[in-house]
């Protein structure tokens, strides 16, 4: 991280996720590692059932905290922005139970001067709603995305959002800009697994 951030300057926005897969001593000594300002922000290096765990380890860091993906509710959210501990809430508008829940975390954010960072994997519904939901808040920092030039299953999607340059455009069609091909959901269903990755005593663990 050192060393990309002396590669790319100040400029550019630099984050990790650890998906949960650190503890409250690891993380902050991968953090402790770095020269204060390497990171613009840490996407949630352990598990969130406890915030004061994450208060712990916000004692230990001044690095910014996203945290937010896997929660279902605004109580979920509560203790994370009435305490102070997330700098950016990675709200999940398809988890988090649509967009009248995502306004009013929104809000809540808003007075506590938390922005909002989505967590976006679902594919272009999801996407979609999420430009909507940008364009209605004003503390929007950044949206997930895989890359400037992926698309979602076009032959299933043939309307969906694209990047143009670093963002997206605001839809100005009817609906949500997303058109779905009937005839393509006909094909057979393929499971998909993500990576298993394991410790080095042979143990699963998260991915």
């Amino acid at each position: 991280m050192t060393k990309l951030r002396e590669s790319v300057g100040g400029a550019p926005v630099l984050g990790i996720e650890y998906h949960h897969r650190l503890s409250v001593a690891e993380a902050a000594s991968f953090c402790q590692r770095m020269p204060s300002g390497t990171l613009d922000f840490l996407e949630e290096p352990i598990r969130d059932e406890t915030p004061a765990a994450y208060q712990a380890l916000r004692r230990m860091t001044d690095v910014p905290f996203a945290i937010g993906e896997e929660f279902a509710s605004k109580w979920q959210f509560m203790p994370y922005i009435e305490q102070g501990i997330t700098n950016f809430a990675r709200l999940d508008i398809c988890n988090v139970g649509g967009f009248t829940e995502a306004m009013k975390i929104a809000g809540w954010c808003e007075a506590h001067y938390i922005d909002m960072m989505p967590h976006n994997p679902l594919g272009p519904i999801s996407t979609a709603a999420n430009l909507h939901f940008a364009a209605a808040v004003p503390n929007y920092a950044w949206l997930e995305e895989r890359t400037t030039d992926y698309v979602f299953g076009p032959d299933m999607f043939p309307e969906q959002p694209r990047i143009e340059g670093i963002g997206f455009p605001i839809p100005t069609g009817p609906g949500l800009g997303v058109e779905f091909n009937e005839a393509s959901a006909g094909a057979p269903f393929e499971f998909w697994e993500a990576q298993h990755l394991h410790r080095r005593d042979g143990s699963y663990t998260n991915y």
